[in-house]
C-alpha cells in the first residue's frame, strides 16, 4: 500500500446529516486567507463533506451574528481560520464567541479553530487548542490536515493515524520547501520536475499542485501552468481552486500575446463556476478580469462595465477584500463619467482603509496600496509603494507586467504632469512601454 493510500485509509467518513442539518462543515475566514481556505474547501469536499463557505462581511454586528448563527445551526462543525491577516479583533471575537456558544446550544457540534501562520493568538482564544497550519501557508496538508479531518467529525486519531500524521508532517514540509525554493529561484523546469515526481503530499490535496501552477504563472510560463492544471483537474475533478487558476493562467497568457481563444476558454471555465453557484470573490474577480481582457480587445464599453460590476459585486460580498475593491475603483476611473469617478473615489478610500499607506508583506497587497494612492493622485507615495512591491518580488515579472498595464491605463485617464507620471513609471523601468500598451 502506498503512502497516499495509507493516508486516505485513515480519513474518517463525514457524519450523516440529521434533521435540520444542511452542512457537515461551516468555514469562516477573512478574504486575505481565501486561497488557503479554498484549498481546504476542496479537500473537505473531496472526502465527502458538504461545506458552507462563509465570506465574512462586516456590515453590522447584529446582522453578522444572526447570519453566523443561522449558518452554524444547520452545520455539524465550524472551522474558524485565524492569521495575521485577521487583524480585526472585533470580527475574530464575534465569530469565536458565536462558535463557542454553539458548543453549548447544539449537541454534537464541533468547533475547530485553525491558524495558518505563527501569529500570536488573541487573548480570548489563548486557552483553546488551535490546529497549527503555520508550516503550510499555501493550503492544508500533512499530518495536520489528517488531524483536522478527524476533528470535524469528533473522532480521535487511532495509533496508525497518529503515526501516519507524523510521517506526513515531515514529508509535506520538505515538499513545500522544495517547491517554495523553486519559485523563489525562478526555476520553472524545477517546478515541473517536482510536479512530475510528486509524491504522497502532492496527492492527498491539490494545494501543492496549485502552488506550483501559481509559481509558473508568476514566472510567465503560461503553457506549462495550463498543462499542469489540466493534469491537476483530472486528479482532483471536484476541486474549485485548480479551475480558478486555470482561468487565471489563460487570462495572463492572453494579455501577453495570447489569442482570443485563450480569453474564450478562460470565460468558459469561470462562467461555468459562476452559473453553478460558486460565486466566491475569487471566482468573481477572475471572471471580471476576463471581461477586462475582452474590453482591451474589443473596446466595447459594455465589456468594461461588466468587468467593473463583477469586481464591485465581489467587493460587496467581501468588504475587507482589497483586490476586488481596488479593481472596481480602477475600472470606474476608466469608465470616466462623473458618477463613475465619484464611485471610484469612494471605493479607493474604502480600500485605503483596509491596506493603509505603507508597503505590506507581499507583492499584490503592496501594489494595491500603491494603486489606491495613485487613484487619489498621490504620485509620490504611489511610486514609493510600487518600488517596494517590485523589490520584494523581483522574479515575478508576470505580476510586474500586470501592474504596469494597469498603471498605464490609469495614467492615461488621470493625466498627471510629466514629473508626477515619471514617479509612478520609474519602478517599472525594467519593462518595455510597448509591452504594457499593446
Amino acid at each position: 500500500m502506498s503512502n497516499t493510500e495509507e493516508w486516505i485509509k485513515q480519513v474518517p467518513q463525514p457524519r450523516p446529516l440529521a434533521a435540520g442539518e444542511q452542512w457537515n462543515v461551516f468555514l469562516s475566514y477573512r478574504s486575505a486567507n481565501r486561497a488557503w481556505v479554498l484549498n481546504l474547501y476542496d479537500v473537505l469536499r473531496r472526502y465527502g463533506h458538504k461545506v458552507f463557505l462563509d465570506q465574512v462581511t462586516l456590515v453590522g454586528g447584529d446582522q453578522l451574528v444572526s447570519r453566523l448563527e443561522s449558518g452554524l445551526s444547520s452545520s455539524q462543525a465550524g472551522v474558524l481560520v485565524w492569521s495575521s491577516a485577521a487583524r480585526d479583533s472585533e470580527w475574530v471575537s464575534r465569530e469565536y464567541q458565536t462558535m463557542e456558544q454553539m458548543l453549548g446550544r447544539k449537541r454534537g457540534f464541533r468547533f475547530v479553530p485553525v491558524r495558518v501562520d505563527a501569529t500570536e493568538l488573541p487573548t480570548f482564544a489563548s486557552l483553546r487548542v488551535f490546529l497549527d497550519f503555520s508550516a503550510y501557508p499555501d493550503g492544508p496538508n500533512g499530518g495536520e490536515l489528517l488531524r483536522l479531518l478527524h476533528a470535524v467529525v469528533g473522532q480521535p486519531l487511532s495509533e496508525d493515524a497518529a503515526r501516519i500524521a507524523l510521517e506526513f508532517d515531515e514529508a509535506s514540509k520538505r515538499a513545500a520547501a522544495q517547491l517554495g525554493a523553486a519559485v523563489r529561484n525562478s526555476a520553472p523546469d524545477r517546478i515541473k520536475q517536482l510536479f512530475a515526481e510528486r509524491g504522497a503530499p502532492w496527492r492527498v490535496s491539490a494545494a501543492l499542485g496549485c502552488k506550483a501552477a501559481e509559481g509558473l504563472t508568476k514566472l510567465e510560463a503560461y503553457d506549462d501552468a495550463i498543462a499542469l492544471l489540466v493534469s491537476l483537474q483530472q486528479e482532483f475533478p471536484r476541486a474549485i481552486r485548480p479551475k480558478q487558476l486555470h482561468a487565471l493562467a489563460l487570462v495572463r497568457k492572453a494579455r501577453n500575446g495570447g489569442s482570443d481563444a485563450d480569453v474564450v476558454a478562460a470565460q468558459e471555465i469561470v462562467g461555468e463556476l459562476y452559473e453553478a453557484g460558486e460565486k466566491d470573490p475569487e471566482t468573481l474577480g477572475i471572471y471580471a478580469s476576463t471581461w477586462m481582457e475582452r474590453f482591451e480587445r474589443s473596446n466595447h464599453i459594455a465589456h468594461l462595465k461588466q468587468s467593473r460590476d463583477l469586481y464591485a459585486e465581489a467587493f460587496e460580498l467581501a468588504r475587507d477584500d482589497y483586490y476586488t475593491g481596488i479593481n472596481a475603483a480602477a475600472k470606474s476611473v476608466l469608465l470616466g463619467s462623473p458618477r463613475d469617478l465619484a464611485r471610484a473615489a469612494e471605493l479607493a478610500t474604502r480600500v485605503q482603509e483596509i491596506v493603509g499607506t505603507e508597503p505590506r508583506g507581499d507583492y499584490w497587497m503592496t501594489a494595491t496600496v500603491a494603486e489606491a494612492l495613485l487613484l487619489q493622485q498621490n504620485y509620490v507615495e504611489a511610486g514609493r509603494n510600487y518600488e517596494a512591491a517590485v523589490a520584494m518580488a523581483r522574479s515575478e515579472t508576470g505580476s510586474h507586467r500586470s501592474s504596469w498595464r494597469q498603471v498605464c491605463r490609469l495614467l492615461a485617464k488621470l493625466n498627471p504632469t510629466p514629473e508626477d507620471g515619471a514617479l509612478v513609471r520609474k519602478p517599472f523601468e525594467h519593462l518595455i512601454d510597448g509591452d504594457a500598451t499593446d
